[in-house]
């Protein structure tokens, strides 16, 4: 009995030592396993928001430019816009951003084209119809998140939504031109 005991223990211990050897050679990466690190490359972005009237022709633009780059975990991102305070009694304020937020992630060129994960927030006050000024502001608001691929250096329309007001739209242009 002590014997079998003795013996299970043993070999109880072999496995983890195994197991404890295994696992650290499995950590070692032999060199030629090793992804290749991609070469750095810069990029300059041009974002235009267009409000289109009901021509489809742009009736007012806005452009936001930035540098990004494809190097490893970066996020790019864009921001402007106002805090509005909003009464929520008659000694309290609170706070709402408004404005435009562009966020780019997994920047990365392929087959000559520029694949990026793109996030757009673009929100404005508007005034109703017929008040100079209303007591409660109400706000405009368009968000799109997606993976996109754009050609480089043309401009691109990568979002286009129906204003819910009007007979117009909104739309993001996207221009990515390679930095040398």
């Amino acid at each position: 009995m002590k014997r079998t005991l003795m013996l299970c223990c043993v070999g109880l211990l072999a496995v983890v030592c195994c197991r404890i050897v295994l696992a650290q050679e499995d950590g070692k990466a032999p060199d030629a396993a090793k992804a290749p690190e991609l070469p750095v490359h810069f990029y300059h972005l041009e974002f235009v928001v267009q409000e289109l009237g009901t021509d489809g022709k742009p009736v007012n633009s806005r452009s936001y430019t930035t540098m990004l780059s494809n190097g490893r975990g970066f996020v790019g991102s864009i921001r402007t816009g106002s805090r509005v305070p909003i009464q929520t009694s008659p000694s309290a304020f609170q706070y709402m951003d408004v404005g435009v937020n562009f966020d780019v992630r997994n920047l990365r060129e392929t087959n000559g084209k520029l694949a990026i994960d793109l996030a757009a927030d673009i929100s404005s006050l508007a005034t109703p119809a017929g008040m100079s000024q209303p007591s409660t502001p109400v706000t405009r608001n368009n968000k799109w998140q997606a993976p996109i691929l754009i050609p480089l250096s043309k401009p691109t329309v990568v979002f286009t939504s129906d204003s819910l007001d009007t007979k117009g739209a909104m739309q993001v242009v996207v221009t990515a031109t390679p930095l040398q």
